[in-house]
């Protein structure tokens, strides 16, 4: 499949961003009128409503001329069973989608994260059905570490199963672990990568720095992300203050510099946006015809160097056996 180089993101349609339906199918009608021809979303979406959304919007058009693309994986509801990759879940959820979406077929499939309970084979097995049941054309990962895309191709070539096509990385300026290792396996591998959070949740929107929004008032929400008083988001404000005077020198904003630094990559097929408004849609899509100059990236490389993320809290998805310290620890009487 051939995508735009920008995806149009559903995250922020629905309660978790815009509730009015209308501006949001507007939103959507505006960016495939655009040129964008990718659309992204999942079930966890303002549980469901995002998918709905997109469904109504793409009712009233050519759904074949659309690159329809969704995830399963995160919880959906008090049912413990509503969640995680196991055959069971993947079966039932992907028909829901389908429902919402007011579709008979996902073109991009994605497992949202990993799932350490269930063996990637069950995972490859269930959506290799619906492949061949026809419900959904191709399969892909989300926010994967290196060893378990590779873990994922092995399996799927040694047990016959469809394999993933396309990883969906956290990426940015602030954001490049991927670099030293998802990027080149991916590219290794001859998978598509579209990365999210492209704008580093907002970081890189031109509303964070010196004299503007202080990143501190989202911090209630996900602190380990935005609360200034963590040494890992202070630098990360330093870095965007001295990002400002970089994109207003090579007469650029912040967004252009931002999703234009992301695309230059030669690994990534489609950078990931998530406008809220119209507005935010407008001022992101003049980037893919913006391109940097081998000063400029370098620059920007001294800032946050190659393969590093500024915030380690900003890699998308920890193993448990880093976050629960009783993992790494012998039980002792």
């Amino acid at each position: 499949m051939k995508v735009s180089p920008l995806c149009l993101g559903a995250m922020m349609f629905g309660e978790w961003g815009n509730p009015d339906h209308d501006d949001s199918i507007r939103i959507i009608h505006r960016a495939l009128d655009a040129g964008i021809n990718f659309i992204d979303t999942a079930d966890v979406y303002s549980q469901g409503e995002s998918e709905t959304i997109v469904g109504k919007a793409l009712s009233t058009l050519d759904r074949s001329k659309v690159i329809l693309a969704t995830k399963v994986h995160a919880q959906m509801g008090d049912d413990r069973n509503a969640q995680g990759n196991s055959r069971r879940w993947i079966m039932a959820e992907c028909e829901s989608s389908l429902r919402r979406l007011g579709t008979d077929y996902i073109d991009l499939y994605q497992i949202h994260r990993p799932d350490e309970s269930t063996d990637i084979d069950e995972t490859l097995g269930a959506l290799s059905d619906l492949v061949h049941a026809g419900k959904v054309r191709y399969i892909g990962s989300s926010t994967f570490p290196a060893e378990q895309i590779v873990e994922a191709q092995w399996v799927a070539e040694r047990r016959g199963r469809e394999r993933f096509r396309c990883e969906q990385p956290p990426y940015s300026i602030l954001v490049r672990g991927i670099e030293r290792d998802v990027l080149p396996v991916a590219q290794a591998y001859g998978m598509g990568v579209i990365p999210w959070s492209p704008l580093a949740g907002g970081w890189l929107s031109g509303k964070f720095g010196a004299g503007q929004e202080n990143a501190s008032r989202r911090a209630a929400r996900i602190p380990a992300r935005y609360d200034l008083a963590l040494p890992g988001n202070q630098r990360k404000l330093e870095i965007v203050t001295e990002l400002a005077t970089v994109a207003s020198d090579a007469g650029l904003t912040m967004i252009e510099l931002a999703l234009a630094f992301v695309l230059e990559h030669p690994a990534i097929s489609s950078a990931i946006i998530g406008p809220r408004t119209m507005e935010q849609l407008e001022s992101q899509l003049a980037a893919p015809n913006v391109r940097l100059d081998a000063a400029l990236l370098d620059r920007i490389d001294e800032l946050v160097p190659p393969g590093t993320n500024v915030n380690r809290d900003d890699s998308g998805w920890t193993p448990s056996v880093l976050a629960n310290a009783r993992k790494r620890r012998r039980n002792r009487a």
